[in-house]
């Protein structure tokens, strides 16, 4: 099985279906903190929706349309990182992550979207990595500049939010950029 150590007590491996039931132990700790920066749909709230989201991006990375993978801190699901899009052809991908608060702070995420970003940059031959959050979302717009994205624009009010439209905030790193400042290429494994 695949594994790829982040840290010397945390490592990202594939998130799989029948991963479903400790997916939903980590959304259940992280759920109250990541509710206002991720979708509804990825937010599982049972198991049968657990498994049909890590379902959903099974389906996707068979497709190479996409992928999601687990951080494990200390042997434990705290989090991950995904392509929420993914397209060869175009030489275009978008990442993602969710992460629980009591594993923050330890530059998990960062490490572990540089792991697929080299991947798709330097394996699959990507030109474009985008990362889209809310203008709100201070740490995911920190992990973008840790990342050495670009901010390239602010879509406004682009969609509902419990309180107001959210504005969302496109980042991105070309291939170019990202391999003057990086040379490590490690490839995710199938889900």
């Amino acid at each position: 099985m695949f594994a790829r150590a982040l840290t010397a007590d945390a490592e990202l491996r594939p998130l799989e279906p029948w991963r479903a039931e400790e997916f939903l132990r980590n959304l259940d700790r992280a759920r109250e903190h990541i509710a206002p920066w991720v979708g509804a749909s990825f937010v599982a709230t049972d198991l049968p929706s657990a498994r049909a989201v890590l379902q959903r991006y099974a389906d996707l990375w068979a497709r190479d349309a996409g992928g999601i993978w687990g951080i494990w801190l200390d042997g434990v699901l705290v989090g991950g990182v995904m392509f929420v899009t993914f397209d060869a052809v175009l030489g275009v991908c978008e990442v993602g992550c969710w992460l629980e608060p009591a594993a923050e702070g330890r530059g998990l995420v960062t490490r572990a979207v540089g792991v697929i970003v080299d991947w798709a940059v330097g394996r699959r031959g990507v030109h474009r990595v985008e990362w889209r959050t809310n203008a709100d979302n201070v740490r995911s717009l920190a992990v973008a500049r840790r990342l050495g994205m670009r901010r390239d624009g602010t879509l406004r009010q682009v969609y509902a939010g419990p309180a107001r439209r959210v504005d969302l905030e496109v980042w991105s790193v070309l291939a170019d950029e990202w391999r003057s400042r990086s040379t490590a290429v490690a490839p995710p494994a199938a889900t």
